[in-house]
C-alpha cells in the first residue's frame, strides 16, 4: 500500500476543539443548522454551507458548494486553519465509552483504490459521488476523512504505540462525550519507517467513506487531465484518510424503515413472513435483534422478533448469507416490494446510535410503517465480501465512534503533500 505525509491543515490551537465537527452525512440540514448555530468556527460551515443559506435550500444547490469554498478560504485566510510546515502523519486515537481505537492519518493513493489494493464492500449512489466530487472540485480539498481498516500489523501498531505515548498536539473532549486526541508526525525516520510498513501491506478495507473515496478518484481524474506533464505524485492522486487495525474497530447495528406496508395489513404482513420461512414472536421487550440470523420487527405499536429458518439462510455465498441480506432478499423485496435499496424512496436507514427509540419514533409517527433491527454485519464478514470481489447491500454497516471534519484538512493543490 502506498501512503505518504501531507501538508495538511490544522485548526489554530486555541480552536483545536471548536472547528472539528461531525461527519457530513450523518446529520441532515436542520440538525446542522442547530448544531452549529452560535459556532461560526464549526466545520459544518464548510460541509454542510447550506446551513448559512436561507431555510430550505437544496443541499445541491451551486450555492451551497461556493459558499463552502467561502468559508474554507476564510478559515484558511484568516489564521483559524494553519497549515503544517512540512509533511506531516498525524495519529488520531478516537475513545468512546472507554473503548479506544488509534490510527494514522495519511495521503493514500488512488492508484491503490483504482487497482483493488484498496478494497470496497458497497456500490456508490450517483448522486451522492457527484455531490463529493463538486465539493471536492469546489473546495479544491478533501475536507473529511476515509475511514480504512487493515488486517493488524504488529510491527505498525508498535510505531503508532510510541507515537502515542508521547505528548498530544491536540485533545479534547467533544460534546457527545468522545475524546479525541492527535499526534503530529513529522519526523523524517518515523516518516518512513510508516511508509515501510504500509507498503508490505497487501490490502486496506473502506469501512466508512465509500463516496468519498471513489469521488478521490474521479477528481483526480479529472485534475490529471489538465495537466501538461503529470507525474503521478500530485496531491489530487492521493485523498486523506485514517487507517484503523480491524481489531480495535466497533461495528454497530444498521437499521431500516419502510414507509409503508405494500397494500397489506398488519396481521397480513406478519402471516406473509411467516410464509418467506421466518418464526414471528411477538412481544419481544428486548426489542434489538438476539443474535445473528434474527431481525426485531416494530409494527403497529409492537414489537416483534424474527428468526430465519434454517432453509432460507445460504450457507456458502458471503453475501447471500449475511443478515441484511436475507432481509433484503427474503422479506423486503418480495413481500415489502422495496425495489434497488439504493434508490428505492420508500426505505430508509437509521443507525444503530439512534437507538431503538428513534426506530419506534419513526413508525409511531406515521413517517414510517414498520421498523427491522439487524444485528451488527461482523468486520470479518466485510472483510471477507471485499476480498471475494462482491459487495453488501447498501447501508450494511454503521461504525462507531465518528471520525470528526476538520481536524486536518488535505488539499489538492500547492508545492508539496
Amino acid at each position: 500500500m502506498q501512503v505518504k505525509p501531507f501538508r495538511g491543515f490544522r485548526p489554530r490551537a486555541d480552536l483545536a476543539d471548536r472547528i472539528p465537527s461531525v461527519p457530513y452525512d450523518v446529520v441532515n440540514s436542520e440538525e446542522a443548522r442547530e448544531l452549529a448555530a452560535g459556532r461560526p468556527d464549526s466545520f459544518l460551515h464548510v460541509i454542510k454551507a447550506e446551513i448559512d443559506l436561507e431555510p430550505g435550500t437544496d443541499p445541491h444547490d451551486d450555492r451551497v458548494y461556493e459558499k463552502a469554498r467561502e468559508n474554507l478560504a476564510a478559515m484558511i485566510e484568516d489564521g483559524r486553519l494553519v497549515r503544517e510546515e512540512q509533511p506531516a502523519y498525524y495519529v488520531y486515537r478516537l475513545v468512546m465509552d472507554g473503548r479506544e481505537q488509534t490510527g494514522i492519518v495519511a495521503a493514500a493513493a488512488v492508484e491503490d483504490y483504482r487497482e483493488g489494493r484498496i478494497k470496497r464492500h458497497e456500490f456508490t449512489r450517483p448522486d451522492k459521488e457527484q455531490d463529493r466530487i463538486k465539493l471536492n472540485q469546489t473546495l479544491s480539498a478533501n475536507p473529511g476523512p476515509v475511514f480504512l481498516t487493515y488486517r493488524p500489523l504488529p510491527e505498525l501498531n508498535a510505531v503508532v504505540n510510541g507515537i502515542a505515548a508521547g505528548e498530544a498536539d491536540v485533545d479534547f473532549t467533544a460534546v457527545d462525550g468522545v475524546r479525541h486526541t492527535l499526534w503530529v508526525v513529522s519526523d523524517a525516520a518515523l516518516c518512513k519507517r510508516i511508509e515501510e510498513l504500509f507498503a508490505a501491506m497487501p490490502a486496506t478495507y473502506v469501512a466508512d467513506g465509500h463516496h468519498r473515496t471513489a469521488a478521490a478518484a474521479k477528481v483526480a481524474e479529472e485534475r490529471v487531465k489538465q495537466l501538461d506533464s503529470p507525474t503521478g505524485d500530485e496531491p489530487c492522486n492521493y485523498f486523506m484518510a485514517v487507517h484503523f487495525p480491524s481489531d480495535q474497530i466497533h461495528v454497530m447495528d444498521y437499521n431500516r424503515v419502510v414507509k409503508d406496508l405494500n397494500g397489506l395489513t398488519p396481521q397480513q404482513l406478519i402471516e406473509r413472513v411467516e410464509q418467506a420461512g421466518f418464526h414471528v414472536k411477538p412481544d419481544h421487550r428486548a426489542k434489538r435483534a438476539s443474535n445473528r440470523e434474527t431481525f426485531g420487527m416494530y409494527l403497529d405499536g409492537r414489537w416483534f422478533l424474527l428468526t430465519a429458518g434454517a432453509d432460507i439462510v445460504p450457507k456458502n455465498d458471503v453475501v447471500a448469507s449475511l443478515d441484511v441480506a436475507v432481509l433484503t432478499d427474503r422479506l423486503l423485496q418480495p413481500i415489502l416490494g422495496i425495489g434497488d435499496p439504493r434508490t428505492d424512496k420508500r426505505i430508509d436507514f437509521v443507525g444503530g446510535i439512534r437507538g431503538m427509540e428513534e426506530l419506534e419514533r419513526r413508525v409511531d409517527s406515521g413517517e414510517c410503517a414498520v421498523a427491522f433491527a439487524l444485528w451488527p454485519t461482523g468486520l470479518d464478514e466485510v472483510m471477507n465480501v471485499a476480498d471475494a470481489d462482491q459487495v453488501m447491500p447498501p447501508k450494511s454497516t454503521w461504525f462507531e465512534p465518528k471520525l470528526r471534519s476538520g481536524m486536518v484538512v488535505q488539499t489538492l493543490e500547492g508545492d508539496s503533500l
